[in-house]
């Protein structure tokens, strides 16, 4: 364990509570006698801490590992006499036994794979490198968002890194819809598509994903990891000697489905135009080609070249497979991602319609993949292209094939939650005003955000053992939960915590959120912006001649320039539920459910 881990106990040890880094590491390194430290001759002293000490020195002493030779030894020297009958008593005979026990189990298993020996190397691997992974038990409130409970349902914290990003997971008219649904339709599809899971519920989520990004067809999975890993894999198989062009920062899923495809891959430099074209050079024209990359990527929160990449696929003949899984919801007049977002104007002149806008960066995409489990928050995944491009996918790809259907309640309540924002996006335009003012407080502080122009907010601690105490203080000390992300999903040395904002979360939280991870810097001596300028900058924070970040969202679509911003949370005030966005969503599926939206809608408060 290091040093810095004890520091997670402060709140329950007065030693410790006023304690720092430093100092531990001071006592740790000086020692009071040829084996025990500084540090370990003040843990002696403690009530709690010197009994458990003091009986882990004394299992590891000669006896608890003797053999049966060195036990009757030591019997005969204590002029004790040393019987079988009464060795059961004895504690040295008892490790005798166990060690003839231990000697034979091995001959037994000689020659045979060691699978649990294996087992536990690969794990002992993941210890070394700091990547393996904790996983906290967090059970959001639906009533209470953005608070959460602990494994105690009386802990109750903070949440700051969900991929609910605009809290919909609990909006009442996602909840009342898949309440009616499960009533009508019950729990499960009973099948994959081509058994029974084809229901018109399903059918009518294509439609509206396909309107969303006015494409021809659409195609829903069971998430989005398997909707990149299908698509990719069987449209990189089919294509002749197709060669694809993936992003270095690519999700794992576009990654396994690349490998899956078999096709040649060739990786480019993130987000970089002159290394992705220098590689479509050395590839014939006439040889299939697809680019592969994502829109906002969601670890670093930077965000793809997308119209740049457009002209170099159209300039070297390749098709586009573009992920929004982390900006369908979050960007353009309907939500439907960074594409859209792009030529704004001309989508939101046109936001009633199906038919593409000719010409426009989301026209010009070949593919586009979504989820159907952050911005929108219910679960699932879809891709969206032309007709011919779906149907070839439904039909090869062994991903949607055998794969059980989503349940009719999961489908039911991503349209109503698709068609809500459509229709309103004062929630994600107040989501960004959030974000712009965790990173304003954060930047006066000196605290290291990686910057981006998007919703992302990651807080560059550059150790991955660091990154998890501070986590893990966030949460015991302040009642905050944010996750570290540590290798492989980032660089080593690029160890982070991700922050997500949403419109949910009022300024008092932001002052609180702020304020705790000043504390645990501080307590933690980690590096603030101004020592990462001067060893270089690392992850884009202290860098050199850095050009400033021009965000996603301008002020004027932001409303900040005419006075219609959405106005931040604060003294208790609750959430917005805007009854016309409402009153559509209900209407996608008045056909199916009926027109009466019930008691139970109404019932669910909106927090």
């Amino acid at each position: 364990m290091q040093v810095t881990s004890l520091l997670r106990y402060s709140g329950v040890c007065p030693f410790l509570g006023h304690s720092t880094a430093t100092s531990l590491r001071s006592m740790a390194s000086t020692n009071v006698s040829s084996n025990v430290s500084s540090l370990t001759a003040k843990a002696m002293t403690c009530p709690m801490m010197g009994p458990k000490l003091a009986s882990i020195s004394q299992a590891r002493t000669y006896a608890s590992v003797a053999g049966n030779k060195e036990v009757e030894e030591i019997h005969k020297q204590k002029n004790v006499q040393f019987n079988n009958a009464e060795a059961a008593k004895c504690p040295h005979a008892q490790a005798a036994r166990e060690a003839a026990a231990n000697v034979k189990e091995t001959a037994r298993t000689a020659g045979r794979f060691d699978y649990q020996q294996f087992y536990d190397a690969e794990l002992q691997k993941k210890h070394k490198d700091k990547s393996y992974r904790y996983f906290n038990n967090i059970n959001r409130l639906a009533a209470k968002f953005t608070i959460a409970h602990t494994s105690n349902v009386k802990d109750e914290v903070n949440v700051w890194c969900a991929n609910d990003y605009l809290g919909m997971s609990k909006n009442p008219v996602v909840l009342g819809t898949m309440k009616r649904t499960l009533d009508r339709y019950g729990a499960g599809a009973g099948g994959t598509r081509n058994i029974a899971g084809n229901g018109a519920l399903h059918l009518s989520l294509e439609d509206e994903l396909a309107s969303l990004h006015r494409k021809q067809a659409a195609l829903v999975f069971s998430s989005c990891y398997v909707a990149n890993d299908a698509c990719l894999a069987t449209i990189g198989a089919k294509l002749p000697g197709c060669v694809i062009f993936s992003d270095s920062m690519n999700h794992a899923s576009m990654i396994q489905g690349i490998r899956h495809s078999g096709a040649k891959k060739v990786i480019f430099k993130h987000n970089d135009m002159a290394d992705l074209e220098a590689k479509l050079q050395a590839v014939p024209k006439e040889t299939p080609k697809i680019i592969a990359f994502e829109s906002v990527y969601s670890m670093c929160g930077s965000v793809a070249p997308i119209e740049a990449i457009c002209d170099l696929a159209d300039k070297y003949g390749a098709i586009t497979f573009l992920d929004e899984v982390h900006a369908v919801g979050m960007y353009g007049p309907n939500g439907a991602g960074v594409a859209e977002h792009l030529d704004y104007d001309a989508h939101l002149a046109t936001r009633l319609s199906s038919d593409p806008v000719k010409g426009s960066v989301q026209d010009r995409i070949d593919i586009i993949t979504g989820t159907l489990g952050k911005a929108y928050g219910v679960v699932g995944g879809y891709i969206a292209g032309s007709a011919d491009l779906v149907d070839v996918v439904r039909s090869y790809a062994p991903g949607f094939i055998f794969t059980t259907s989503l349940p009719p309640a999961v489908v039911a309540g991503a349209q109503a939650s698709i068609a809500y924002q459509r229709e309103y996006k004062g929630d994600r335009r107040l989501q960004q005003l959030n974000t712009r003012e965790v990173k304003r407080q954060l930047n006066g502080l000196d605290i290291p955000v990686v910057p981006n122009p998007s919703h992302i907010i990651p807080v560059l601690v550059g150790d991955a053992a660091l990154a998890k105490e501070a986590s893990d203080m966030l949460l015991s000390n302040h009642k905050i939960y944010v996750q570290s992300i540590n290798y492989p999903t980032v660089a080593v040395g690029e160890e982070r915590l991700r922050i997500t904002p949403t419109p949910g979360h009022s300024t008092e939280q932001i002052t609180h959120l702020v304020e705790s991870l000043d504390n645990v810097f501080n307590k933690l001596e980690l590096k603030r912006i101004s020592d990462w300028k001067a060893i270089g900058g690392r992850a884009g924070v202290g860098a050199p001649n850095t050009i400033p970040v021009e965000n996603v969202w301008s002020d004027r679509q932001l409303g900040l320039d005419d006075g219609s911003a959405p106005t931040r949370l604060a003294n208790g005030a609750k959430g917005v539920v805007r009854d016309e966005a409402v009153e559509v969503a209900q209407k996608r599926l008045t056909h199916l459910l009926g027109a009466d939206a019930g008691p139970a809608l109404a019932s669910i408060p909106y927090v």
